[in-house]
């Protein structure tokens, strides 16, 4: 009996001591072989910086100031923060090819978030990216629009300004708690007016166990302060003269309120309709804000449609998918350009009957989410 204690004894202290053997590895791998030292990163041939490498290229570009967009906040997961890299970037990581096709890889496209910075590295990306700016914000007010969907109203402080253009978005960063051990960036269309610039305004629908629409949901409050960084995103109005049509459902409607503010607030003519998909009357919202779009811009009309009403909805307006109500209120689109914000299946299913309707596909416009 003494020898068996005596040989368990010695194994757990045999295993013991190869773990800190190899902690003790890991700890020198990392101090040498992951210390890649000082790099050169030069942005559109230049913009030169001096990065310490090892770290992943977005968050190199965020120390350096150059906020690229990431929906998932860095974990490989939206696809949204590519760029081009066209020396350093080293060999695709299998992480990467789910986002990047066979022509992007010839354009030498890159995640940002996966790639790391183990050499010295020149990239390309958007002019407009140097305006995105980091904000500190407070929490000024929070309001239920339904039963899933909230109102935040952000004040800048500092920078206290923001300009955006109408249909554009942000991304906001939720601290560590109970869901998620680590800030992360989540990105949120914005609805106030363009004109507006000490305020953001978004519509954040609750997702089931979603990080960051859970913590808004259930933990932010008025006072609380947000990191912001923005803006982003090439979903705005282009200056035609064309006819508009707008296609949302939840809280899709973000973007297309902060184009129909600026199509008020710059008097423009055109004729515009905007049908707005909605499940059961519970989750309509904004009604009253649409009669005053409705009173106010010359040409424009708001058609709400609900897909599953019950007798309990009362309900004497559009239903049916919206598809359907596209189709019956659209004859021509030969002349038209598309505005939509909503879920992939949704849009996807309206770009189909925008087509067959004679809307050219480069004048449909979206943001999916």
């Amino acid at each position: 009996m003494e020898f068996q204690v005596f040989e368990l004894v010695q194994s757990i202290l045999i295993v013991s001591g190869i773990a800190t053997f190899l902690a003790v590895l890991m700890v020198i791998a990392d101090a040498t072989i992951g210390n890649y030292g000082e790099m050169e990163l030069v942005i559109n041939k230049e913009h030169k910086h001096i990065v310490e490498g090892g770290g992943t290229l977005l968050n190199t570009l965020k120390e350096e100031g150059v906020f690229i967009p990431s929906a998932c906040g860095g974990r490989g997961s939206c696809g949204l923060c590519k760029c081009k890299v066209t020396e350093g970037g080293g060999d695709y990581l299998p992480t990467e090819l789910t986002y990047i096709d066979k022509e992007e890889q010839a354009e030498n496209i890159r995640l940002s978030c996966q790639l790391k910075v183990k050499r010295n590295i020149q990239i390309e990306i958007p002019e407009e990216l140097f305006n995105v700016k980091e904000f500190r914000t407070k929490v000024i007010s929070i309001k239920d629009l339904t039963h899933d969907i909230k109102e935040v109203r952000l004040q800048l402080l500092e920078p206290d300004e923001i300009t955006f253009k109408a249909g554009q978005f942000v991304q906001i960063q939720v601290p560590e708690y109970e869901l998620s051990d680590e800030s992360v960036y989540r990105a949120y269309s914005i609805s106030s007016s363009s004109s507006e610039k000490g305020v953001v305004e978004l519509e954040i629908r609750l997702v089931p166990n979603g990080i960051c629409t859970t913590y808004v949901h259930n933990h932010l409050k008025e006072g609380d302060e947000l990191t912001v960084t923005g803006p982003y995103g090439d979903f705005y109005l282009r200056e035609t003269d064309a006819d508009i049509v707008c296609v949302a459902g939840g809280s899709g409607m973000a973007p297309i309120k902060s184009l129909l503010h600026y199509i008020e607030e710059n008097k423009i003519t055109r004729n515009v309709i905007y049908i707005f998909g909605a499940q059961g009357r519970r989750d309509l919202f904004l009604l009253e804000k649409m009669k005053e779009f409705e009173e106010k811009i010359p040409n424009f009309k708001f058609v709400p449609a609900l897909s599953s009403a019950t007798p309990e909805d009362n309900w004497d307006g559009e239903t049916g998918k919206v598809t359907d109500v596209l189709a019956n209120y659209l004859q021509d689109g030969a002349n038209t350009e598309a505005y939509l914000c909503g879920s992939p299946g949704m849009i996807n299913a309206v770009i189909e009957v925008l087509k067959s309707k004679g809307v050219k596909e480069e004048k449909i416009y979206y943001d999916k989410f």
